[in-house]
């Protein structure tokens, strides 16, 4: 077995063991927390690559492209419980993105957190985030999967809540984790009801693992009392924990809210690897979610996938709509974020692997990009996160303009950018679906509202007129480097500026994969689907007229230029008049603008019931607790205690009093018996002629009578 294989955990293992270093770091150890963090995040990306490689070799000389290293963990009873890491196209991908576009945003955060008093507490966290996210891509057992979940939970929750001295963010945090933690219940159980049914959490293992065909032609077998098979049943519960992560609908509501977090954690976290995690679980126990019995000879797509195709394509719909009427830079991003991954579902539901994984690589790649981008901008405006307070930008900040209006393109899916290829092959795949057209449309209306909120926000951004605020006064003490979000009375100060090299280096290079990657799966030419899935690959130019592929383009085309003059139409025309200005979508439905500014109120929805209903139960459970069970322990107590009382007074005046009355009397004996046995002679004498005396008297009283 190959070297890169056996040690394949040294990828997760240096940046967990440099968060572990930092973490004994002093505060001032900054350089030292930064340079360990980056090292082992850059000998990770060798070791990623190194990996790539091994993979197309093993491709090129046609030998099998799974290779697996298992090893027993523990013992319990005559049952060993086995982990391992998988090394094949799927897992090689995601390690060389994770790590390189982790590095990126790694360097990135050196001069996003230069000011920061808690700068190497911060790359601790990233640090051990990014361990925790590889362990996931290379686990090759659900349970070292769900573990490295975990951590990429909990670091996710202290990133989120890095700058906790404000409630927003420490609310944020909590809302994140816990509302994670509500899809990660079934995912556990089904992960428990998966080794139930297969006896192994492995994923691959020589035919015994549970994606295998044994396992699943078992499980496939297997009925359960709510009319679907063991298989579909345990698929779905897996499915949920990628809900929560993924932030599908309904819990999409913790990622808007994660923006509260430095930019960086929102350009890692939640446009790269850590949202990503949840399609990359699909993916991975991809042979699970599409088991399905054939119908007449015939295989239909499972009810499982049905599910994640629905799902994702009413997330990808729906969070654009909202998109369109926010203010905040990052929040548009982070409402961008949810629906993109809808789409990755959609791709994983209609299409298989290859189409949905393309859309997370290259999805990646320019969602970092328009992240780290809005962290340039927002660092440049000294903090300014509102999109009417900035205008004009594009002079003061050239190469950061640039950059994101590359990220920009990328994302509307604009004809030969990275976007365009894969979003346009998800959209070919779900016109071509089995099941139903309706997904297609949402997707094809998603990507008409994403053209139009991305130009709406590169107006408001980048063009016009500066409308930054005058300088609000310095907190003296000084104060860290926090954006308040949607703080409208944090303004900016002084003019923008360009940010350091250390900033904009990372986005050339975001850029140009955010531009280029796509050729690597275009249908002419589709490396990347070829390598995913091990198939001969050619290049043939016609592909293009085959499958209807060509209408679909164009309609794409067609479609992401109507959005973007559609943008143009509402925002570009005219001036933008000021940062109080009505927003002009807003001046043609107010209403509705509300309503999508307001999220859809599904937070209030879920405060009005689901919190209200958790809410209510807690005051019930706690009067409960004060007045039942706590009466009763109470109840219990006091009897317990006027028992003791009464068995006191027993015992001190009816017990205590008859025994210490009994041995005095006892005692008053023995002292007289003591006086007559003295052993004193002259006592004895004294005694007989006492006696003496009354037996005379009395003799002498009975003669008399």
């Amino acid at each position: 077995m190959n070297w890169i294989v056996q040690n394949l955990w040294l990828i997760p293992a240096l940046p967990l063991l440099a968060s572990g270093i930092i973490a004994l770091t002093p505060r001032k150890g900054r350089a030292r927390g930064a340079a360990l963090a980056i090292g082992s995040m850059g000998i990770s990306f060798l070791l990623s690559v190194w990996a790539f490689a091994h993979v197309l070799a093993l491709r090129s000389s046609g030998e099998l492209t799974t290779q697996v290293f298992n090893f027993h963990w523990f013992q319990f009873g005559n049952e060993w419980l086995s982990l391992g890491w998988v090394l094949n196209p799927l897992t090689a991908v995601m390690l060389v993105m994770v790590t390189f576009v982790g590095l990126l945003i790694f360097i990135f955060s050196v001069g996003y957190m230069a000011h920061d008093e808690n700068f190497t507490r911060f790359f601790c966290f990233l640090a051990l985030f990014a361990g925790g996210m590889l362990g996931v891509v290379i686990s090759n057992s659900l349970l070292l999967l769900f573990m490295s979940w975990e951590i990429v939970g909990l670091t996710s929750y202290l990133l989120i809540s890095f700058w906790y001295h404000k409630p927003s963010a420490a609310a944020a945090g909590k809302k994140a984790f816990i509302t994670t933690r509500i899809g990660d219940l079934p995912f556990f159980l089904g992960m428990v009801w998966l080794y139930s049914q297969t006896g192994t959490l492995l994923f691959y293992n020589n035919g015994a693992g549970c994606l295998e065909p044994t396992a699943i032609t078992h499980m496939l077998s297997q009925a359960t009392p709510l009319g679907v098979c063991a298989a579909t049943a345990i698929a779905l519960l897996i499915f949920c924990g990628a809900v929560g992560k993924s932030g599908q609908v309904p819990l999409h509501v913790w990622l808007p809210d994660a923006m509260e977090g430095p930019t960086p954690v929102s350009a890692l976290i939640h446009a790269a690897t850590m949202v990503a995690a949840g399609v990359f679980l699909v993916a991975r126990v991809y042979p699970l979610m599409s088991a399905q019995h054939s119908i007449n000879g015939m295989l239909t797509t499972s009810a499982a996938l049905q599910v994640v195709t629905w799902v994702g394509a009413i997330t990808a719909f729906f969070a654009a709509t909202i998109a369109v009427a926010q203010w905040d830079i990052k929040r548009i991003l982070a409402y961008s974020t949810v629906s993109q991954l809808g789409y990755m579902m959609m791709g994983l539901g209609v299409g298989g692997v290859a189409v949905g994984i393309f859309h997370l690589i290259t999805h990646a790649f320019f969602k970092s990009l328009l992240f780290l981008g809005a962290g340039s901008v927002i660092h440049g405006c000294s903090d300014e996160q509102d999109i009417r307070r900035m205008g004009g930008l594009a002079k003061y900040m050239p190469v950061t303009f640039a950059a994101y209006a590359v990220g920009m393109l990328a994302l509307c899916g604009f004809p030969l950018f990275s976007g365009f290829w894969s979003k346009d092959e998800i959209l070919h795949a779900a016109s071509t679906w089995n099941v139903s057209h309706v997904p297609y449309f949402l997707g094809a209306a998603g990507a008409l509202l994403t053209a139009f909120y991305m130009s709406r926000q590169v107006i408001y951004v980048f063009f016009g007129t500066l409308r930054l605020a005058p300088a609000a006064p310095q907190d003296t003490h000084g104060a860290s480097h926090a954006p308040a979000q949607a703080d409208a009375h944090h303004h900016g100060s002084g003019a923008p500026h360009e940010s350091p090299a250390v900033m904009t280096v990372p986005l050339v290079l975001l850029s140009i994969f955010a531009g280029l990657l796509g050729f690597a799966g275009t249908a002419a030419w589709p490396w990347f689907q070829s390598f995913l899935e091990n198939a001969p690959l050619k290049l043939d130019f016609g592909a293009f007229t085959h499958g209807g592929i060509l209408p679909v383009m164009l309609t794409s085309s067609v479609i992401v230029l109507f959005g973007l003059g559609l943008g143009w139409w509402f925002y570009g025309r005219r001036p933008i008049e000021g940062a109080e200005a009505p927003d002009n979508l807003g001046r043609l439905a107010p209403a509705a603008f509300n309503f999508l500014g307001h999220a859809a109120f599904v937070d209030a929805l879920y405060g009005a019931t689901f919190i209200r209903f958790n809410t209510l139960l807690s005051k019930i459970s706690d009067w409960f607790d004060r007045w039942i069970w706590n009466g009763a322990v109470k109840t219990v107590t006091q009897t317990v205690f006027g028992f003791a009382h009464l068995d006191n007074f027993i015992d001190t005046h009816v017990v205590n009093s008859g025994f210490d009355e009994g041995c005095e009397g006892l005692s008053s004996g023995g002292r007289l018996l003591a006086l007559l046995q003295a052993g004193r002679i002259q006592g004895y004498l004294k005694i007989i002629a006492g006696a003496l005396v009354v037996f005379t008297v009395l003799l002498l009283w009975k003669a008399s009578i």
